[in-house]
Formats: structure tokens, C-alpha cells, sequence
């Protein structure tokens, strides 16, 4: 319990940030760009990469279940005036494609094949300001003649002083900025946390502001997302919240301890989950979600599925439209100037490869046949309402269907509801807005707090470092030199050699075992017990 309130006080963080933001010159002129391109039939296009990607998707996702559910006249072409793009495309939403951040040249290529353009507003969301394929799609709206904003969570004076490609974007006339530094995470670099939260916030505001007015409707003020913000974070701090998020903490560390898997079940929240548990990979090095074809691969920790409808079926309702996959080829990668391994092995990310991840009712033996598998329903919002009466809900009912071989289940709700028998209720006030974005911000508060206090918990953590971090792009093999450096107290370009000779081992050893080894982890311990013989 004092883990939980330990992470959650850097949430507090966020207040600040959002406050300033809110108010400002820069958040006007969004929020003003966003109304005249809707008010003129433009497009409204989210960019992002990793945790911002899947931030993107959701925005659009929240947007077009917003028309959804009015069902108003104009809304079929009102739902398509908001769209995403994403790093490595839709696919890189349930399986990081960690390598693409690293060009600008897939970013602006994205960006072509989107038809963004004239009339067109494009928001790009870095939460360290200087990852390459999101600059790309800035670089490319501004060429087609969209206007265009960069917001980014590290202090803008930095980015200016240290990165050459943030201090071009940045200082350019074209560009509206939006720094939203709320200071360090509560997990030193795990940006899924603060930075996102605060992301989600100010630019979830900015686009149910615009479309208020659009609409003629009320408008929020920047003092009513401030006083829900923090009536939430109240009621996730209270004694009831803590306990059931400490219970919920205990229940997924004894699966994981028991070498068992979790698979959570959800309908409204599924999209908010999929970014959680996607994410819990490269921070933790845990196993990547697992396509239906592959035999091999262990399967992931935790994965998502929908009681309800097919795989199909889950996915149109998750994203509210049509996946939207890259279907590059060799040649693509090739005149996009990708690396000769890329090129060699271009990823497959087209729909097909997509639709693999199953994630609807069809059931999964790989998830439900061993000992200590659980399952866990998570409702938000109007579903802990619906589900708590007397009778049955639909969704509860068919989750109860679809689990029939987990040998535990259990139910998470976030929402008014206070108690849950033989479950975890986290009870929390959702104000209403057009786009829920209360509901979104909880889940997200919820979620990343449970995954990161289970896996610290589980010794996954050095004090608030994510010693056991993946490898896979130059941001993170940067973050791990950094996070070496400190910990095995050595100099940038020892801890840099030594995590490039660990991960050349790791390429020519077989490894059989449940998790692989952290590259980052095993160098720190390298260098660790050096130091010591050398004393």
C-alpha cells in the first residue's frame, strides 16, 4: 500500500503541468486550430510513437464513438475529420515495432500515404521531443501545407541545447509548440507514466474544447479539467482505492510467481488496456504478445480479449473503423534508406499479420490449460453500473462464457461502484464529457499503477530505475547506457561498451528460459561484481 501511494504522488505532478499548459497562448491557438479545421471540413491528424502512438489511436478511437453513439446526421463524415497515425502503423499498436522511431523517412512517408494535406491540422506527440519518425510526419505536414503542432513533455530549453533535430522542429516558424514538462517519472524514463497522463489531459481538453464549439455546445473551461483532474486523483488516493488496488497488486504477483498468465477481459476499456499491457514488454522485458500461428515464442504475461465479439469484430469495435496497416515491402524500405537488416527482413504489419493476435471470444488454450491461468473482467465507468445489479449484464454473462477453463476469475471495476464481492473495486467520480475522457485518464491511473507496483514488486525494479529495460532502438539503448552508468557507477562510455559486448553475447547464446535476460540488468551485474573484485 505505501508502494501504491508512492507512485501515485508523482501523478500530483501532472496538475501543475496541466494548469500552465492549459492557460496558455500556445493551448489557445490549438484549441482555435482544431475548431476552424473541423468548422471547414479539414482533417485532424494525431501523430505519435510508442505510448504516443497508441495515445493517437485512442484520441481518434474516443472521437468516433462520440459520433457513434449520438448517431447525429452529419456524423459519417464528422467521424473521419479525426484520424491517427502511428509508428510502424495499427500493428504497432498491440506489438511495439520498436526499430521505426529511429527514421525520419517512415514518419513523412506515413504522413504521405495519409493524404494530410491543405486545410489539415496535424498535433505530433513526443513525450521526449526528439524521436525521428514523429519529427518526420511535422517536417511532412508542414510540406503539404498543414498546420502544425509539436507537443513534448522534456523542457523545450533542453531539447534546444542538446538535439539538433528538436532545436530545428522547435524553433521554426511553422511549428506551435507545447511543452508539458511535468518533471521526472515515478519510474526514472518510463514515459507511459506522467508523460503520457499529462498528454492525454491537455490534448483530450483541446479536442473536446474544439469540438463543444463546434458543436455550439457548453465548453469546459481549463478550471473544470483542473477540478476533475483532481477530484480523481482524490478518490484514487483514498484508503478504498489503495486497498483494491494493493489486493488487485498481490493477485497478479502470485500468478506471476506461479509461472501463470493474465488475461483481462474488457469491452469500453479494451483500447486503454491493449496501451498498458503493449508497453509492460519493452519496459520489463517481458514476452511480447503472441500471434495464434506462433508455437515458440513464450507466450506474453498478460494479454486482452473481448467476451463479446470475434477477433474481427473486436478490432472494428476497438479502433470504431477499419484497421489502418502498412503494407511496405523491401523496395519501400529500400527508398526510405532503412537499415540493410530491415531491408533483409522487412517486418510484416499488414492486417493479416494483425488479425493474428486474437483477440475476440475464440478461445486460446495457450491462455486457459495450465495451472494458476486467471482471468479478470475490468468494467469502467456506466459498465460498474450495469454489471452490479441484480441480473446479470450481457458483458459479465459472456465473460463468465468465455472463461470457462481459467481456474481463477475475478472482476476489476473502475467507477462509482465501492465494493465487489470477490473482486477489486477501485471506486472513483467520472465526470462526464463528450469525448469520457475521465474515464480514459482512471483506467490509465489504475492500470499503470497496478503493472508497475506488481512488477517491482516482483524485483523488476532498482529504487525507480526500469533496470531490466529493452534494447531494441537507439533511444533505449541510450536510456540503458545512462541507467547503467548510474547504477554500476561507472562513466557514459564504459556503461555504452560494456551493453553493446552484453547484447553481441546475447545474439550468439540460446536461451531457453521463461524471460530472457535483460541486457541492461546482466551489465549492471557484469560490471557490478568487476568493481567488487577490483576492490
Amino acid at each position: 500500500a505505501a508502494g501504491v501511494c508512492r507512485l501515485q504522488s508523482v501523478d500530483r505532478d501532472v496538475v501543475n503541468a496541466a494548469t500552465r499548459v492549459l492557460s496558455s497562448a500556445q493551448f489557445a491557438s490549438l484549441v482555435e486550430a482544431l475548431h476552424r479545421t473541423l468548422a471547414n471540413g479539414g482533417r485532424i491528424c494525431f501523430s505519435g510513437c510508442g505510448a504516443t502512438g497508441r495515445l493517437s489511436i485512442l484520441l481518434e478511437a474516443c472521437w468516433r464513438r462520440f459520433w457513434r453513439d449520438n448517431n447525429q446526421t452529419t456524423s459519417v463524415r464528422a467521424a473521419d475529420q479525426v484520424f491517427s497515425i502511428m509508428t510502424g502503423g495499427d500493428y504497432a499498436l498491440i506489438r511495439s515495432v520498436e526499430n521505426f522511431e529511429d527514421y525520419i523517412s517512415f514518419g513523412r512517408q506515413q504522413v504521405i500515404e495519409s493524404g494530410l494535406g491543405k486545410g489539415d491540422t496535424l498535433v505530433a506527440v513526443s513525450e521526449g521531443g526528439e524521436t525521428s519518425s514523429v519529427i518526420g510526419t511535422v517536417w511532412e505536414a508542414i510540406e503539404q501545407g498543414a498546420t502544425a503542432f509539436f507537443a513534448f513533455n522534456n523542457p523545450a530549453d533542453i531539447l534546444t541545447r542538446e538535439v539538433e533535430r528538436s532545436r530545428e522542429l522547435i524553433e521554426h516558424p511553422a511549428v506551435v509548440t507545447l511543452d508539458l514538462t511535468s518533471g521526472p517519472m515515478a519510474v526514472a524514463g518510463s514515459t507511459r507514466m506522467q508523460a503520457t497522463t499529462c498528454e492525454l489531459l491537455v490534448l483530450g481538453a483541446a479536442l473536446e474544447t474544439a469540438l463543444a464549439g463546434w458543436l455550439q455546445q457548453r465548453e469546459l473551461t481549463p478550471t473544470d479539467y483542473i477540478r476533475t483532474f483532481c477530484q480523481l486523483l482524490d478518490d484514487l488516493e483514498s484508503n478504498d482505492s489503495v486497498e483494491a488496488m494493493t489486493n488487485w497488486i498481490n493477485f497478479e504477483r502470485e500468478t506471476y510467481s506461479h509461472n501463470g498468465l493474465v488475461t483481462y477481459f474488457a469491452d469500453a476499456g479494451l483500447l486503454d488496456i491493449f496501451t498498458d499491457t503493449t508497453e509492460r514488454a519493452p519496459t520489463f522485458m517481458l514476452p511480447p504478445f503472441r500471434k495464434c500461428d506462433d508455437l515458440d515464442s513464450p507466450p506474453s504475461w498478460a494479454f486482452v480479449k473481448s467476451p463479446l465479439f470475434s477477433t474481427n469484430e473486436t478490432w472494428l469495435r476497438t479502433l470504431e473503423r477499419e484497421s489502418r496497416c502498412l503494407a511496405w515491402d523491401a523496395g519501400t524500405y529500400r527508398e526510405l534508406g532503412g537499415a540493410p537488416c530491415i531491408i533483409k527482413n522487412a517486418p510484416r504489419l499488414n492486417k493479416s499479420e494483425m488479425l493474428k493476435f486474437m483477440i475476440g471470444h475464440e478461445p486460446d488454450l495457450s491462455r486457459s490449460t495450465s495451472s494458476h491461468i486467471t482471468a479478470i473482467l475490468v468494467l469502467i465507468g456506466d459498465e460498474v453500473i450495469t454489471s452490479t445489479k441484480d441480473s446479470k449484464s450481457e458483458l459479465v454473462s459472456a465473460f463468465e462464457l468465455s472463461t470457462s477453463r481459467f481456474n481463477r476469475r475475478t472482476i476489476a471495476s473502475i467507477g462509482q461502484q465501492r465494493t465487489l464481492p470477490n473482486g477489486f473495486a477501485v471506486p472513483c467520480r467520472l465526470a462526464p464529457s463528450p469525448l469520457r475522457l475521465l474515464e480514459h485518464l482512471a483506467i490509465k491511473l489504475v492500470l499503470n499503477t497496478v503493472s508497475t507496483a506488481t512488477m517491482g514488486s516482483m524485483g523488476y525494479l532498482t529504487g525507480n530505475w526500469m533496470r531490466c529495460v529493452e534494447t531494441t532502438n537507439k533511444k533505449l539503448i541510450d536510456r540503458g547506457t545512462r541507467l547503467i552508468s548510474e547504477l554500476a557507477n561507472v562513466d557514459y562510455e564504459t556503461a555504452c561498451f560494456a551493453l553493446h559486448e552484453t547484447i553481441e553475447e546475447r545474439e550468439h547464446t540460446t536461451r531457453s528460459s521463461y524471460i530472457p535476460a535483460s541486457p541492461v540488468a546482466t551489465t549492471i551485474e557484469k560490471l557490478t561484481k568487476s568493481k567488487i573484485k577490483q576492490d
